[in-house]
């Protein structure tokens, strides 16, 4: 997959191109089914598949006091849209102030139809765009018209185990991944991203304690940006700079319940049956299972004892 980031560096398609255009956080299930038709028709046509999506939310722009917490760095997404085989290119837009105040227009026949060349766009029913969100289907529709291009806007899609309920069926939704993780239900998330929900960071030097109970943890530095499962402890897995996948027992909370309150919000893995330096490191982490919420330990012993039954739990999942 090519990746821009700068649309003066687009070069030119012969034969025209066939657009997603989206936000794609998370890259779930119902992204990568709109991506699979877009490649399809794409070929059909013979034309490029390409996404257009943004270095960030555009709400962490427009509205930040409110924005969703975002499922995957850019990054990520990169990777996750690559993996679909169903992109051949991808334009990422810098999403700035200057740029939630362009009009919709303006985008339409600057960067569809002039850097892209579309000749096929495909959107959310309900995707809106432009300064104060004036652009819309409708809108791209009527351009389309004049400029060349056909628009398609798909509704979400739905599960296959929940097609025949009564409500229609649940659809795929990053919101609705997020508020499950939200709920710390990340085997019900993974259901909609079609993969365990994973958070990165690095690993940052911490006090030491975990050690001292005979439980070493990595503490994993996480931005505020990214969405973690509510407080608790968790089955999950560990991936380190030596991109080996290992078991590991997951924390997330404040500090440990019997020491001073403090506002730090910490990730911390007990990686399993592993005795070595990750400080410094990059780390990927990813959520299995639940196993409890955070619990408060009037003794050390207590604790150990807790942390003893975490990590046999860990463990023995499967």
């Amino acid at each position: 997959m090519i990746v821009w980031r700068d649309p003066n560096e687009v070069s030119r398609s012969v034969g025209g191109r066939a657009v997603a255009i989206g936000a794609f956080d998370g890259v779930h299930l119902g992204h990568q089914a709109v991506l699979r038709l877009v490649c399809d028709l794409a070929r059909a046509r013979g034309l490029t598949s390409t996404v257009l999506t943004f270095d960030r939310h555009p709400a962490e722009v427009v509205r930040p006091g409110s924005a969703p917490k975002v499922l995957t760095t850019l990054d990520q997404k990169l990777e996750l849209l690559e993996a679909t085989g169903a992109v051949d290119e991808c334009l990422v837009l810098e999403f700035d102030e200057a740029r939630s105040k362009e009009p919709a227009e303006d985008i339409v026949g600057e960067v569809l139809a002039g850097v892209l060349g579309a000749r096929l766009v495909v959107v959310g029913a309900d995707f809106h765009f432009g300064y104060r969100r004036h652009g819309d289907v409708a809108l791209l529709q009527r351009m389309g018209a004049e400029l060349g291009f056909e628009v398609l806007g798909l509704g979400l899609v739905a599960s296959p185990e929940s097609e025949d309920a009564p409500d229609g069926g649940v659809p795929y939704s990053s919101t609705r991944a997020r508020t499950l993780l939200a709920h710390g239900d990340v085997e019900l998330a993974a259901t909609i991203l079609g993969r365990p929900h994973e958070v990165r960071g690095r690993v940052e030097r911490g006090d030491g304690r975990g050690r001292q109970l005979g439980f070493p943890t990595a503490n994993v530095a996480v931005s505020e940006r990214l969405c973690l499962p509510a407080d608790g402890v968790y089955v999950g897995t560990y991936i380190g700079a030596d991109d080996v996948e290992r078991r590991a027992a997951l924390s997330i909370g404040r500090r440990p319940t019997f020491y001073a309150e403090s506002g730090l919000l910490l990730l911390e893995a007990h990686v399993l049956d592993f005795d070595g330096d990750l400080y410094g490191q990059p780390a990927r982490v990813r959520f299995l299972h639940r196993l409890r919420g955070q619990e408060r330990f009037e003794t050390v012993e207590a604790l150990i004892e807790q942390m003893t039954r975490d990590v046999e739990a860990a463990r023995n999942w499967s």
